[in-house]
């Protein structure tokens, strides 16, 4: 399923969420900015209130004292100054309230009468105490909010408790407790923060509009980046053109299109063949450039007409629709892959294997159609044909088959792999001078599997080695207990591309042969064309160490592959095996006739021996003999038996021949 797109964020919604964003910010930034300056300013308020406090003290106070200690109380004169003073400067507004206080705490003069009654709170004795050792306090109170004080709660005011100093010398005498207004220093906070405020709404104000330009080029800049996201998310980044999401989409939307019942739509997979090497020798970008000379082609090629996608690496995909002959119309593209192109001055041309898919003759789910397109794509490159269309036979992939992996790992660990044998008779004589191993496997479960259930499976893996490597062996061991015929008898043994593929293949069998104390020479490997296409150059040099070690070697299902002339005169091949396919209806079939005369003659020009497989009546026997084939086999004489059978079969086939020459 394809992902999703980004999530597109409107202008508005990204203005509000910021604006919501910064107006919290302002909103703390604010709050802040005035509970410090509302902390600074009432600082300076008492700072200013305690100045005040000692300047009032100084110059009004002491001067009308006679320097006596207060606890002795004021002399008439004294108190008359006092009085006289307090009322000029509660009138003006100076002061709120003053009382002088002995060192003890208790309130000697007050001007409004209050703390005459000589009781005094735990703090009030706290500051007089403070006082007295020379400490100035000032803090923010209420006329009459003490508990001791009379009357209703005054207003705001800057309570100070200062030692009183006077006399001459100056000493002190008592404490001076003075009330002063508060209303200068709320005035001040007040118009503070009306500052702050204003200043922070014209800023909110900027920032918004700063905002909403930023917003608007953000906004901008996310819809064009939205849009190339979207754009990149369906998209390859080298050649543009769209990638397995969007091909998916494509092919959704083509089947939706169609119907159940409509047109036939075909799906490829192109895949370039030994696109490695070119990346490995020229380097990747020489490879990059090379993949986008190669879309341009193709996308010029199909254009207007077909879907074509770069799914990754060196693989493309294409879509087409109700296509006359998709055969020929991947074929044509096939050619157009493979014309010369010139990549930074070098001539460089590419092979391509491709295989298809019909829907909705296989489903109309697209992922499973990929995957079919993908299995036939792979059978294509196996087989070196260029173009193949997907049939379930070549389908060794469905989910079942993975236990089934899991199970012939076991099956091989613990024997339940058996080998059947058939005879090569020969044709001039009639005896049996070889017999081919096939391997078939005993199901706990689901009894006998014929090797086309699990080989192409284990081909598929390294399990291919194991497998091989038992099969050697056991054919091995086999042929020393073939009865009378064990010292004359050769063995064939079948093996895969993935085998001659290994550095160490040889050696596994000189090593199967040394144990099993057989003549190298009694060992036939049966290679098919198909298997030696697949790597030429490691397959030769792999039959070539065989051959030193005096192995023989077979080309089986001759016939049906690609192998040039030239490249099988150079391999060290002893014997040709005719494919089946031409030898059962040879003699219904002129042309297939004409191909076994003229494999026979070519294999005796070589000095190779040539067998035909799939003998079953004894008329094509007989045709064999006519176009001078040294050996048949099939089931004329027997189909595949255990051993224990093929050693009573040998038995009776020489008593029945020996009467036969009698």
């Amino acid at each position: 399923m394809a992902p999703s797109a980004p999530r597109r964020e409107s202008p508005v919604r990204l203005f509000a969420t910021f604006s919501l964003i910064m107006l919290v910010g302002v909103v703390l930034l604010g709050l802040v900015l005035a509970f410090s300056y509302r902390a600074e300013a009432t600082r300076r308020g008492l700072a200013e209130g305690r100045s005040e406090a000692v300047l009032i003290a100084e110059t009004a106070v002491a001067p009308r004292l006679d320097g006596r200690t207060l606890s002795l109380g004021l002399s008439p004169v004294e108190k008359m100054d006092m009085n006289r003073l307090v009322r000029a400067a509660v009138k003006s507004h100076e002061i709120l309230r003053l009382r002088l206080r002995d060192q003890s705490g208790d309130v000697i003069y007050s001007d409004d009468g209050s703390g005459l009654n000589g009781s005094n709170d735990a703090a009030d004795l706290g500051k007089v105490l403070d006082a007295t050792h020379g400490t100035i306090d000032a803090s923010i109170t209420h006329i009459n909010s003490d508990s001791n004080d009379s009357g209703p709660i005054g207003p705001a005011a800057v309570e100070v408790y200062m030692p009183l100093l006077a006399g001459t010398p100056r000493h002190q005498v008592g404490v001076l407790e003075i009330y002063l207004p508060y209303s200068p220093i709320a005035a001040d906070i007040n118009a503070g923060l009306e500052s702050l405020y204003q200043n922070l709404a014209v800023g909110l104000g900027l920032l918004y509009l700063l905002l909403v330009g930023i917003s608007y080029a953000v906004g901008r800049r996310l819809r064009r980046q939205v849009r190339i996201n979207a754009y990149m998310v369906e998209h390859d980044a080298l050649t543009d053109l769209p990638n397995r999401v969007l091909f998916h989409d494509m092919i959704e939307d083509e089947l939706a299109q169609a119907g159940p019942a409509g047109e036939s739509t075909m799906i490829a997979i192109i895949d370039l063949d030994r696109f490695k090497e070119i990346n490995d020798t020229l380097g990747h970008h020489n490879g990059d450039r090379l993949l986008i000379a190669l879309s341009t082609r193709l996308a010029d090629h199909l254009s207007g007409l077909n879907a074509l996608a770069r799914l990754g690496g060196d693989e493309f995909g294409v879509l087409l629709s109700d296509v006359a002959d998709p055969d020929q119309t991947l074929r044509e593209l096939r050619d157009v892959i493979e014309r010369e192109i010139n990549v930074g001055g070098l001539p460089l041309s590419v092979e391509a294997s491709i295989g298809y898919v019909m829907a909705p003759t296989y489903g109309t789910d697209v992922d499973e159609l990929l995957q079919l397109a993908d299995v036939a794509m792979y059978s294509a490159k196996q087989r070196h044909l260029g173009v193949v269309r997907y049939h379930p036979s070549q389908n060794h992939y469905d989910a079942s088959n993975l236990a089934l992996i899991s199970e012939l790992r076991t099956a091989i660990e613990t024997d339940q792999l058996v080998l059947y044998y058939q005879p090569k008779v020969r044709i001039n004589d009639s005896r049996v001078d070889a017999v081919e191993a096939l391997v078939r496997w005993q199901h706990p479960t689901l009894g006998l599997l014929q090797p086309d259930r699990f080989i192409p499976l284990a081909e598929q893996t390294d399990l291919i080695d194991r497998l091989t490597e038992w099969v050697v062996g056991r054919a091995l061991r086999d042929l020393r207990n073939f009865g009378p015929a064990s010292q004359r008898l050769t063995v064939a043994i079948n093996v895969s591309a993935r085998n001659l593929s290994s550095n160490v293949f040889a050696s596994k069998i000189v090593e199967a042969l040394e144990a099993a104390h057989v003549e190298p020479h009694r060992l036939f490997i049966e290679v098919t064309e198909t298997a030696l296409m697949t790597d030429p150059i490691r397959a030769a040099a792999v039959l070539s160490e065989l051959d030193r070690a005096g192995v023989r070697l077979s080309i089986d299902d001759f016939g049906t592959g690609q192998t040039s002339l030239g490249y099988l005169s150079t391999l060290p091949i002893h014997e040709l095996k005719i494919d089946r396919s031409f030898i059962t209806d040879m003699l219904e079939h002129n042309g297939h006739a004409a191909i076994v005369h003229s494999i026979v003659d070519l294999g005796h020009n070589l000095g190779f021996t040539v067998v035909g497989e799939g003998v079953e009546t004894r008329e094509v026997f007989d045709e064999l003999a006519a176009a001078d084939c040294d050996v048949a086999q099939g089931f004329l004489f027997t189909r595949p038996i255990p051993v224990d059978a093929l050693i009573s079969w040998l038995d009776q086939f020489a008593a029945v021949d020996a009467s036969t020459r009698r």
